[in-house]
Formats: structure tokens, sequence, C-alpha cells
């Protein structure tokens, strides 16, 4: 039976092959013709007296014949969407997760006020959020250390919306912004 089979399939898998057309042919151009339309580069040799990197002229591409249109580019701070305003708020609420025990904390924090959390020790620096959507997001400036070490384990921007995007490393803490407080 295995044999059979064997030769069934071996039948049904060469019919394909025989009825194919044959495959285009490719042709190849020598790369001649097109060097004059590539970017000639000059390097001069370092000077010894001049101490510095050689000097590199780069010439620019000659409109080859039959290209198509140049393209016309505007500068990025006509295109570019612009920023909402962002309101400061006086105050924030963030959220801590001891890994160990799996108990969460909420922290009300005002500007500049520090809160103890297991071995850390939370700074906020100030609390954004978009002035014309006060409910969509916030954005804390947090300083965070370890009371046991002499460096701080985090610093920057946390976001409320993407927590992930700037975290806390630390092996048994996780710290976030849930909102910030606006009265």
């Amino acid at each position: 039976m295995i044999r059979s089979l064997a030769l069934g399939l071996g039948l049904i898998a060469a019919a394909p092959l025989a009825a194919q057309e044959p495959l285009p042919q490719i042709e190849i151009l020598p790369l001649d013709p097109m060097r004059d339309s590539l970017p000639q580069i000059e390097i001069q040799p370092l000077d010894p007296a001049q101490g510095t990197l050689p000097q590199i002229e780069i010439t620019p591409l000659e409109e080859a014949p039959g290209a198509g249109p140049v393209l016309e580019t505007t500068p990025l701070e006509e295109t570019a969407p612009q920023a909402p305003e962002a309101a400061v708020a006086p105050g924030a609420v963030l959220r801590g997760l001891d890994r160990v025990s799996g108990e969460l904390t909420d922290l009300d924090l005002l500007a500049g006020e520090s809160a103890d959390y297991g071995y850390l020790e939370i700074t906020l620096g100030e609390c954004r959020y978009p002035a014309d959507n006060p409910s969509s997001d916030a954005y804390a400036y947090l300083t965070i250390r370890d009371r046991r070490a002499d460096r701080p384990l985090f610093g920057g921007w946390m976001i409320a919306s993407s927590p992930a995007l700037n975290a806390l490393d630390h092996p048994r803490y996780d710290v976030w912004v849930m909102r910030c407080i606006r009265e």
C-alpha cells in the first residue's frame, strides 16, 4: 500500500511540472551605462598640518533624461500638527504594586511632594494634562529613589495612557501614573 501511495504521489507531483510554460528571459545590463548617473565622491587626502579629517565633496546628480518630476518638499514646521496645549495640575494620583504581596496602593501627591512606598521614595515634580480634554491623559514628571541605593532608579516623564513607554525598572515594585489632580 505504501508503494502504491508513493507512486501515486510521484505521478501527481510530476504532472504540474511538465505542463508549465518556460520562464521568461531576464536581461542583465552592465553597470557601465549607469555609471554616469551616480553621484561622484571625491576624497581629499589628510593634510598633516591641518590635523582634521579629510574633506568630502559630493557632486549632485545631473538631471537624467527621462527622469520623473522633481518632488517639492515643504518644511516640517508647516506640515507638522500642532501639539495640544498642556495645563499644569497641582498634583497626581500614582498607583504602586508590590509584586511580592500583590498589594496595590494609590498615592496622592502634590507637586514637589514626596511619599514613601516600600523601599522607594517617590517625588512628583509636575503633572500635566491636555487643556482641551482633561480626562484624556496625564503626564507626570517623577523621581524615584531606592532609599538603600545612591542614585535614582527613575527620573523622567511617565504617561498614564502608555505606562510601559517609560517605566520604572525595579524587581519588587511597579509605579505608574493614574491621573492628574485638577482641584
